[in-house]
Parts: C-alpha cells; sequence; structure tokens
C-alpha cells in the first residue's frame, strides 16, 4: 500500500503519455483508410490499457503463481511501452517548441490580418518528418527491447589474445576462462544455462576466474544450479570474489544475525561447488619454477552508493617479488581509484559489473552503451601503460530479463 501513490504518479504521467502520443498518431494517419485507422487506434488503446492494468497489479502479478518467463514478458512490456512513448514524445516535444517560437514570431512578426490567416489555414502544423521520426524511434526502441528478451541466454565467446614481457615462460599459453555477474535468481530456463556451462567447459581452461555476483541478492537463488556450476573444472583450479549483490545489501532482512547467516551460507556454496572463494588474499599457482599471483578482494566500488568491502592491505603482502600477478575486483572502477595509482605491479585486473548494461551497440570499431557515461572502463580490454584491465560483459543478466546488442559472456584471455 505504501506504493500506491507512487503508482498512482506513474500511472497519470502513462496516460498523458498516451493521450500525447495519440494525438500525433491520429495526425500522421489522416491519409489512412478508416478501417485501418480503426484497427491502428483499437491496438494503440488495448496495448496502453494492458500496461496501466499490469502496473496497477505489479506487486499482486509477483507475488502471483505464474512462470516467471510470463512475468519477465509482462513486466518488459509494461517498460518497454513507458520508454517507447517518451523517446517518440522527445520528438513531438521539440517539435511543438519549434511551432511555439513560430507562433511568437507570427504574433510578433506578422500584422493581425497575417496572424488570422496563418490561424484560418490550420494554423502551424506538425512536422510530417519529427512524427514519423518519434514515431519511429519509439517503435524501435520497443521492437529492440521484445527481441533483446530472446537473446538473455545468447552466450558468446570473445577470445583475447593478452601479451605481457614479464610473463614467466612456463605460464605462456595459459587459457583462462573469465565469468562474471551469474545473477542466478533471475535465470528461468536451466537447459540454457546448463548449455553455456558447456561452452565454457568445451574451451578446455586451465584456469576459470569467476569475478562476482553469484546471485541477485540471497543464496537460495543459488539452490537449483549448485551442481550445474559445480560441473566448471580446471587443471588450475577455479578461483572467484564476491560481487556486491552477494553480501544481501539490497533485501530487508529480519535481523543482522540472518543477513550474516545468508552471506556465510552462499560463501560455502563457493567451497560446494569446488570453487576457492579469495577474500582478501591471494594464491600462488605454480608451473615448475615459474610462479604466478591470484588476487581476489571482496567487492570496491569507487562510486559513492557501492561499497568498499575490499582490502587490498590484505590481499597484496606477499605477492611483492612475485614476477606476475592477477587481480580479480568485481567493480572496475577500483582500477583507475585505487590499483593504478597504488599498485602498479598488477598486471592485470579482472573485473565486471556494468553488464555493458545490457543495452548497447557493438561493430567492428566502434563500441557505445549508456553505461559508458557512468563508467569509464565498462566492457572488454582496457590498457594504460603496462596495466591492463579487462570487463566481462556478464554471464546472466539482471532487472531488464534480456539484451540488446551486449550478449552475455564467456571470456576466453590467451595469455601470449
Amino acid at each position: 500500500m505504501r506504493n500506491l501513490p507512487f503508482s498512482l504518479v506513474l500511472i497519470a504521467v502513462m496516460l498523458l503519455l498516451d493521450f500525447y502520443v495519440f494525438s500525433v498518431l491520429k495526425g500522421v494517419s489522416q491519409g489512412a483508410a478508416q478501417r485501418t485507422r480503426s484497427i491502428l487506434f483499437a491496438v494503440y488503446w488495448t496495448l496502453s490499457a494492458m500496461a496501466l492494468v499490469a502496473l496497477l497489479f505489479m506487486p499482486a502479478i509477483n507475488a502471483s503463481g505464474l512462470p516467471k518467463g510470463l512475468r519477465n514478458a509482462l513486466f518488459v512490456t509494461m517498460v518497454g511501452l513507458f520508454f517507447a512513448k517518451l523517446v517518440a514524445a522527445i520528438f513531438f516535444l521539440i517539435d511543438d517548441i519549434r511551432r511555439g517560437f513560430q507562433w511568437v514570431a507570427g504574433r510578433l512578426f506578422f500584422t493581425n490580418t497575417e496572424a488570422e490567416q496563418i490561424q484560418s489555414n490550420g494554423g502551424i502544423s506538425r512536422s510530417v518528418f519529427l512524427s514519423w521520426l518519434g514515431l519511429a524511434a519509439g517503435g524501435a526502441l520497443f521492437t529492440s527491447l521484445m527481441y533483446g528478451m530472446g537473446n538473455k541466454y545468447a552466450y558468446r565467446v570473445h577470445r583475447v589474445k593478452l601479451r605481457f614481457p614479464n610473463l614467466p615462460l612456463a605460464f605462456r599459453g595459459l587459457r583462462v576462462v573469465q565469468l562474471s555477474d551469474i545473477h542466478s535468481g533471475s535465470f528461468t530456463d536451466h537447459d540454457a544455462v546448463a548449455r553455456g556451462v558447456q561452452k565454457v567447459l568445451d574451451l578446455k581452461p586451465d584456469l576459470i576466474l569467476f569475478t562476482g555476483d553469484l546471485v541477485n541478492n540471497t543464496s537460495d537463488e543459488m539452490d537449483r544450479f549448485l551442481e550445474l556450476f559445480g560441473r566448471l573444472k580446471a587443471p588450475m583450479g577455479v578461483f572467484s570474489t564476491l560481487g556486491n549483490h552477494d553480501y544481501g545489501d539490497y533485501v530487508q532482512w529480519p535481523t543482522a544475525d540472518a543477513k550474516r547467516a545468508n552471506l556465510e551460507r552462499l560463501k560455502s556454496m563457493h567451497a560446494q561447488m569446488g570453487w576457492r572463494l579469495l577474500m582478501n588474499e591471494h594464491v600462488l599457482l605454480e608451473r615448475g619454477t615459474d610462479r604466478i599471483a591470484v588476487l581476489g578482494i571482496e567487492n570496491w566500488g569507487a562510486k559513492a552508493r557501492f561499497p568498499k568491502y575490499g582490502k587490498m592491505s590484505e590481499a597484496y603482502p606477499g605477492t611483492e617479488s612475485v614476477p606476475f600477478k592477477i587481480l580479480m575486483s568485481h567493480d572496475p572502477s577500483h582500477w583507475d581509484a585505487e590499483v593504478r595509482p597504488r599498485y602498479g605491479d598488477i598486471d592485470l585486473t579482472l573485473a565486471g559489473h556494468t553488464h555493458g548494461m545490457q543495452f548497447g551497440v557493438e561493430l567492428p570499431g566502434f563500441r557505445w552503451s549508456p553505461v559508458q557515461y557512468v563508467y569509464k572502463q565498462w566492457a572488454g580490454l582496457y590498457e594504460e601503460g603496462a596495466q591492463k584491465l579487462y570487463v566481462n560483459r556478464g554471464f546472466g543478466f539482471l532487472g531488464y530479463p534480456g539484451r540488446v546488442g551486449i550478449l552475455p559472456e564467456i571470456s576466453l584471455l590467451e595469455f601470449e
């Protein structure tokens, strides 16, 4: 009930958008046959009404026994329609501002007779170009969001070759798979996830590193997938860290003890799967007489709202004389904020966290996502001097149950 006033405000905003967009739709469809317009208007208002009803009853829908996939589809349809109309409305507003300026100019620079003549001829008409452009932009956004729901398990292997002059000879040719942001609480298709796990195994990595966010909020989200991810094995081991979602910070717990118990259970799940969870510590990996260090810290985010549980002061000591170091740190903002300024001999940092916002464009020579306006490093490989950072796009998904342009990632890092 506490959310009811907010829901009512949102419904009012959606209704205003509905009527604003509909006024433009009526204008651009004037040349169509009456039957075509009637069908178009009926479809428009049916979808709008469904979105409003879904918003009003969303708490009841979430608490119902409806399959998660159906609930996700309803949520995406509702949100997609809202943002599609919002994007379209931006174009219409630009046009209305143009018309307003023209009206003011007409009053200032034309005689009353000329201004009345313009008004009698229908006033200052809308730009057909901007009207269609707005409708096309909104329609494209809605279509892409609906289409993206089919991509949430479309795992892509990103093969990245890395060269480090100080990498010990015995480790040249090392094949490392990085996974990040599994978010098991979002999964609805066990078989599809299993195909992703098999893709990892088919790569035959020497080492597997997981950089946090095993769950969305609570440890029980992992119950169905414990055996599945326990299949991940590698000759040199599987090592993991925690992400910001693993601590249960976004849940209202009945007691502090309940929250601590949830985290301890989650940590024990890493062990049950055969993963070595690194909590502000490091391990030394050996091949013959050569050694490298793998450091893993708890979540450390430079952005104000994310916690700083990680302690490099605990993970780093003991690695000073090791010639090559890999750091697992969930949040890529840690690299610029602490790693590069204070730990210049960390050769490679592995992170995740951003998901590439699960929305963007990736073409040869061009990448864009809204998340880049928040995170300087948000997907792929970055280099500063001798240090490198790789940001995994995420294995799972959170919030929006889909992927548009930024597909779920399995990183294969090949050391040369």
